[in-house]
Order: C-alpha cells, then sequence, then structure tokens
C-alpha cells in the first residue's frame, strides 16, 4: 500500500495493524530504496522533516529520516546498511550565494531539510568563520523569492535550475564540499525506527529493496526522468554516479565527525561516547 501524504497531512491513521507503517523520501533519490518495497507494508512518502517529525510523534514504525535526527533522538534506532549519502557530488543539495561566503549573514534553509540545513551552517562555520542567522523557505517558493544572502536547496528542486531569476554569484553542491574538505563520504539519511518497534526483521527487507532498486537502476531511470524534467541519461547517471546506498565503515566514520562538528556548534546535542542510534541494530 502506497499514499502519498497531502501537504497539510500531520496524522498518520493505521487502522489496519496487519500493516507495518513505513514512510520514505519523495524525492527522486529514494526511488532505488523503495523498489518493490510496498507490499505488505503501509508506505507513505513526505518531505524529510516531516517524516522525522512523524516517527518522533509515533505515527510511524519505521522511517528514511535525516541523519542528524539520530543525533537528537538517541531512543530511535538505525535499521539497516541502506541510506543516502554520498562520495563527492550529490547534485541534488546546492547552497546558492549572493554574497561570498565569508560575507553570508542571513541563510534561507529548504523547509525539508533536517541534515542539509545543518551541514550548510557546519561548512560557513568551520571554513569561514560565519554563523548567519537562518529563515525558512517554504516548499514551493523558489530561491528568487527570499533577500537572504545565502538559500539552501534540496531534493527534486534543487536539480532544476536552482539559480534562475535569482542573482546568484556562487553555488555549491554540499556534497562536493564536505567531501573534498574532510576527504570522507557523507550520509543524508538513513531507515531508522521508532522505540519500541522489533526491527530486527527489517533490515534484510529493506537492504533487498535497495539491492533490487540499483539493479534496476535503468528501468528506474526510463519511469522517472520525465517526471522530474531530466532525460534518461541525466536521470541515471545521477542515480548511478552521484548517490551512495551503503552506510558501511567510511560512512560511519562520517556520522561521527558531523556530530562531532554539528554538536561543537550547539546544532545538535553533543555526543558521549559512540552512540547506539548510529549502529545497526542488527
Amino acid at each position: 500500500m502506497i499514499r502519498h501524504l497531502p501537504a497539510s497531512s500531520t496524522a498518520l491513521p493505521n487502522p489496519d495493524r496487519r500493516f507495518q507503517r513505513f514512510g520514505a523520501v519523495q524525492y527522486l533519490n529514494t526511488k532505488p530504496l523503495v523498489h518493490g518495497l510496498a507490499a505488505g507494508i503501509d508506505l507513505v512518502f513526505d518531505l524529510p522533516s516531516r517524516l522525522a517529525d512523524r516517527l518522533t510523534a509515533g505515527h510511524l514504525d519505521v522511517a528514511l529520516i535525516p541523519v542528524v535526527e539520530l543525533f537528537r533522538h538517541p531512543e530511535h534506532r538505525l535499521v539497516s546498511d541502506a541510506c543516502i549519502g554520498c562520495r563527492g557530488a550529490v547534485m541534488s543539495v546546492k547552497l546558492l550565494f549572493r554574497v561570498a561566503p565569508q560575507r553570508v549573514a542571513s541563510l534561507a534553509l529548504d523547509e525539508g531539510s533536517r541534515t542539509s540545513a545543518v551541514l550548510a551552517q557546519v561548512l560557513l562555520a568551520e571554513r569561514f568563520g560565519v554563523r548567519p542567522r537562518v529563515e525558512s523557505l517554504p516548499i514551493g517558493s523558489p530561491a528568487s523569492e527570499t533577500p537572504a544572502d545565502a538559500v539552501l536547496l534540496i531534493g527534486d528542486r534543487a536539480l532544476a535550475d536552482a539559480t534562475a531569476g535569482g542573482s546568484f554569484q556562487e553555488v555549491w553542491d554540499l556534497g562536493d564540499q564536505w567531501c573534498r574538505w574532510t576527504g570522507l563520504p557523507f550520509v543524508f539519511a538513513a531507515w531508522a525506527a521508532r522505540a519500541g518497534v522489533a526491527v530486527e526483521r527489517f533490515a534484510g527487507r529493506l537492504e533487498a529493496a535497495r539491492d533490487s532498486g540499483l539493479a534496476n537502476l535503468a528501468a528506474i531511470a526510463a519511469a522517472e526522468a520525465a517526471p522530474h524534467g531530466l532525460t534518461v541519461p541525466q536521470c541515471l547517471s545521477y542515480l548511478r554516479d552521484n548517490l551512495h546506498y551503503h552506510l558501511g565503515v567510511r560512512e560511519q566514520e562520517a556520522l561521527r565527525a558531523f556530530r562531532t562538528l554539528a554538536g561543537g556548534l550547539g546544532l545538535v546535542p553533543v555526543a558521549s561516547g559512540s552512540p547506539a542510534s548510529l549502529s545497526c541494530s542488527r
């Protein structure tokens, strides 16, 4: 069962408890992770930020959430090694500048973002010593509608011509910026379960869905290219070359480094030891 939630939806009623309640990100980058996943579960699609809130509220059992929510909610448990990450340019997370990075005083953050919002602030603070005032850029509003010095866009709208009409002088791909600066990969989102959910049986299924998706990237690209304003070769290249879907040893190292930096800036709770929430629950 697949559902796309309306933007105003705040609750996920689940009258049929035979179905586990799963939430996945609605963007193109998630398609390989959910290939053939819907059978036997109640699968809904929404923005990353809203999925995180609904998991915390208990409206979902398992969700693909921004990794910063694992830092903020140690009661959540990482379910599998299927994730959304990158090992270089990611294409779908962009920071647009109207002024030089060292002069940024205001930052508009994509309403759908949590991890990328923190990543943008970490890079600006650690590399240029700036802590801009932040504001929200609502879903549906183009970057040109905010006068902020820098604008963060994620997901499908970052894949579009994000600079159109905005007088931007510089564009960062945040995946590329992080990887070049740290020498580490980056992880944007991972499957997590709320407290009290028995997760042992989910890991294999989520990883099998990921593996099936990666084996069928050409078919996914053929189906998804036109709805996302891409050619099939562009879509295939994005899914195959810009995204990484395995949470390995280096990715866990990157998560720890990111948490340390974000915690030092007060953007997430300061880590104490190696949190269990960052280890797979098997």
